[in-house]
């Protein structure tokens, strides 16, 4: 019965991907936002709440008067200890990442009456580079090569757009995600719906920086910076101010950055529904005799 458990679960998260095919693109960035995570997050976390079912319902006995075996159970502990490898090694990658961070050089940036004093790190490298790194309490990481070529007003519309991803704790959020799609890479679509998202990340980050700084500026600097971003570290522990990313994600944050955009929308009322039904397979174990 947990094999065919499994096979249900299967099935319809592979539906639930496929479906993005025959959905109309939206065509607001917080309808587009709303979709991408939707889709990006519910199929894993159906897959890991019918694996945690079936791991807590055991060997022994029976459900809907079917008896369980042993190829379900080795199954959902093969996918878990899969899943907590890949985080276990993210999680490593991601506290060297911070060692190693706090071994550069300190600066502090206040250059303007009405910007608030930046703390960060300076990587020794002649690359434009700026990046939040870490997890909650994500580090600011700002390229010696950036500070010597940008003006006192880049800088600081740079040093804006990183403050947007902390205010949001994209780092922290992203690293699960990343997780999570590093877990299930074999599902459809998963890199088209994380390259969405990162776009996503970036444009939310660029309207909360353009209700501080000139949106004008902001877009020159990132064109000035998106010239050299040939050494940027993993997406999943920083966000950067630019990535090597396709040609057409820059297009669309500068095209977002010239025109009045909608604001990003985060409804909670969607966060209610992903948990409810994620936890749906979870519901199971009261089946179980």
């Amino acid at each position: 019965m947990h094999l065919s458990f499994i096979a249900f679960s299967i099935a319809a998260v592979f539906c639930i991907r496929l479906g993005i095919s025959l959905e109309a693109e939206p065509r607001s960035w917080s309808s587009r936002w709303q979709r991408a995570l939707s889709f990006f997050l519910l199929p894993p976390l159906l897959l890991m709440t019918t694996a945690l079912a079936v791991l807590l319902m055991g060997t022994d006995g029976y459900m809907l008067g079917l008896p369980v075996g042993w190829i379900g159970y080795l199954w959902a502990i093969g996918f878990l200890g899969y899943a907590g490898l890949r985080l276990l090694g993210l999680m490593v990658g991601g506290w060297r990442s911070l060692q190693t961070v706090q071994t550069y050089d300190p600066f502090i940036f206040q250059k303007t009456a009405n910007f608030q004093k930046t703390a960060g790190y300076i990587l020794d490298t002649p690359a434009l580079f700026a990046a939040q790194v870490g997890f909650w309490n994500s580090k600011l990481v700002i390229s010696r090569g950036l500070l010597t070529s940008c003006n006192d007003a880049q800088i600081e519309a740079v040093l804006t757009h990183e403050a947007a991803h902390h205010h949001y704790r994209d780092t922290f959020w992203f690293f699960w995600m990343g997780w999570l799609r590093q877990a299930t890479s074999w599902l459809p679509y998963s890199n088209v719906l994380w390259q969405e998202l990162l776009l996503l990340r970036e444009l939310r980050a660029d309207q909360w920086a353009a209700q501080k700084i000139d949106a004008l500026l902001l877009a020159e600097t990132l064109l000035l910076v998106a010239k050299d971003c040939s050494s940027m570290p993993p997406e999943i522990n920083c966000a950067a101010f630019s990535s090597a990313a396709p040609a057409s994600r820059l297009e669309q944050r500068i095209e977002a950055l010239l025109t009045e955009a909608e604001p990003f929308y985060q409804g909670q009322s969607i966060v209610f529904i992903w948990v409810f039904i994620a936890v749906l397979p979870l519901l199971t174990l009261l089946l179980h005799q």
